[in-house]
């Protein structure tokens, strides 16, 4: 093939078609991607091209209008980027339930990270024995007991993304010391040591803290630290939802940078936020201290879902102490009148030691009832704690630790941050996105529950929201915050932009269509926009429907 002059050819076309005229001449690929406007990942602007893939890898970027395949999709009008990467995805097990997780792939995720302080592995016969009620409720029986056991459990059956996890410092505790409240021994600390370095060994990419859930909160940050250190030892990061994110915030960061600078690892703050409404306009200052920890070394990131509520275990209402030996024990304290009282004086002491979040909403009205795993209270999916008190004519305290006797694994969502602060939040370069709920559907078992609307629409909304209505990111730098950043931060070194070479994780959507649908009163909705998503270079959406097939993998870190 020979190449003549032309002077109206513009050097980066005829890059681009010098670029592609290997690919021409060799074997078919089994897609491409014609017409797209392409946006790499990168924060650079678009341009147009097309995409080439061979075994689920981008095999050429360039002029292929011509090129022999098997496969071709008109991406005409349409934005070509790289697959969304979850930073907290919470979908170990139902991932089990349904793998296909449909309310992932609707909103462009391709990977997850997940393991949140807990993880699926490693587990003994005491934690199957005190989480019996969770694994019944999705209808799962573990087979494993390590990470290379869950994660051969995923291959067998397949999934529909990608998935990596964390090992969870609360995982390694409660398999040495179990729910109570005291320090390791130097024998019991070297055994959680030891169990991060096996975790890191099977392919955890990092550790992970869960410190408002009991038992984390027992854990001082030398025990953090000696955990972290390991992880680093293979590369992995650290990523902590904090001991707060509210009244002492300030200490929880300062904790958060002394485990990154100590045990040399890169630190990762989950779902940042001034939570509470005596803390609303506070972001500007905790960014400010995030810039000035990393000015002076400390590798220390974060990531948000940019919602107005979070979402979590309703038994963080109840202070640490009331969880000293696991659910059993909180609801027996719960059941005495004696320790109840002493549970309400702390929930009503806006002083507290604690992460109190009963100190942090406007009232009851702020907590939402979301998922229960208790059938007989399924009615209760989706009211409020004002109203379930006003039904019972009972006092919304006494109401709540009713509730956690009945069911001590409800989640809720709550209602206490400011939009300033969420949007300030969102825009710094360093702030990349985290679902931070499990993948579910809105069928079957998982469409029984009542989740957090950002299960279905995190993504979405803020590519309607923020990107489109409000102009606060554009699009090239909201598509940097869902893949190349979050696979800088957890080392996926071959995902995230678009680039020869590297996996085919694609997204084709229009942005000035795709939206969000799920509501807090209506959440199992899927979001709407998605045209293809390619996983692993195999399409889980086709224009616009889903495939049912399986193509994502495994992502192991820590070697």
């Amino acid at each position: 093939m020979s190449l003549s002059y032309n002077p109206s050819l513009t050097i980066y076309s005829l890059l681009l078609f010098l670029l592609a005229l290997p690919a021409l001449s060799q074997t078919p690929f089994d897609l491409v991607i014609l017409n797209g406007h392409i946006i790499d990942g990168t924060g650079s602007p678009w341009y147009s091209g097309d995409i080439g893939i061979r075994n689920g890898r981008i095999a050429a970027i360039g002029v292929l209008a011509n090129a022999k395949t098997t496969l071709t999709i008109d991406a005409h009008g349409l934005t070509v980027a790289p697959g969304f990467i979850d930073m907290l995805g919470q979908s170990e097990m139902s991932i089990l339930v349904n793998p296909h997780v449909p309310s992932k792939i609707f909103q462009g995720i391709t990977t997850e990270i997940t393991g949140e302080g807990g993880s699926a592995a490693p587990l003994n016969a005491a934690i199957l024995a005190a989480d019996r009620s969770s694994y019944q409720h999705y209808g799962i029986t573990p087979d494993w007991t390590t990470f290379a056991g869950f994660f051969a459990r995923l291959e067998k059956q397949g999934i529909g993304i990608n998935m990596a996890s964390y090992v969870g410092a609360t995982q390694v505790r409660r398999m040495v010391i179990g729910d109570d409240n005291r320090a390791p021994s130097a024998a019991e600390l070297e055994q959680m040591r030891a169990l991060v370095r096996s975790a890191m060994q099977d392919g955890a990419v990092g550790l992970s803290t869960a410190l408002q859930y009991a038992p984390a909160p027992y854990a001082k940050t030398d025990e953090l630290i000696a955990l972290a250190a390991e992880a680093a030892k293979f590369g992995g990061i650290y990523a902590s939802h904090m001991r707060s994110e509210g009244d002492a915030i300030d200490d929880a960061l300062d904790e958060a940078f002394r485990i990154g600078r100590e045990a040399h690892i890169p630190v990762e703050i989950w779902h940042l936020k001034a939570a509470g409404k005596q803390n609303w306009g506070r972001m500007p200052e905790i960014v400010h201290r995030i810039d000035a920890a990393r000015a002076s070394g400390i590798d220390v990131a974060a990531d948000t879902y940019a919602y107005p509520a979070w979402f979590n275990s309703f038994s963080a209402f109840i202070p640490p102490w009331a969880h000293d030996g696991g659910d059993a024990k909180m609801v027996e304290r719960l059941k005495d009148p004696a320790a109840r009282a002493r549970i309400r004086k702390d929930m009503l002491d806006p002083h507290a030691k604690w992460d109190n979040e009963w100190q942090e909403i406007p009232g009851p009205e702020a907590i939402l009832i979301s998922v229960v795993q208790n059938p007989k209270l399924l009615p209760l999916q989706g009211k409020t704690i004002a109203q379930v008190a006003k039904d019972r004519g009972k006092d919304p305290i006494d109401t709540i630790c009713d509730l956690l006797v009945d069911d001590p694994a409800m989640s809720v969502a709550v209602f206490a941050m400011s939009e300033k602060d969420i949007s300030l939040a969102l825009k710094q370069p360093w702030v990349s996105i985290d679902n931070d709920s499990q993948g579910t559907s809105p069928d079957g078992v998982l469409g029984k529950e009542h989740p957090h609307p950002r299960a279905y629409g995190t993504f979405p909304r803020i590519l309607r929201k923020y990107v489109r209505e409000e102009s606060l990111l554009s699009l090239p730098e909201a598509i940097r915050k869902f893949s190349a950043l979050p696979a800088q931060r957890v080392r996926l070194t071959d995902r995230g932009v678009l680039k020869q070479g590297l996996w085919a994780d694609i997204v084709i959507f229009n942005p000035a269509t795709i939206t969000d649908v799920a509501t807090f009163e209506k959440p199992n909705q899927l979001s709407v926009g998605m045209q293809y998503v390619l996983v692993n270079g195999q399409p889980v959406i086709d224009n616009g429907k889903m495939t049912n097939i399986l193509p994502g993998k495994v992502l192991r870190g820590g070697k």
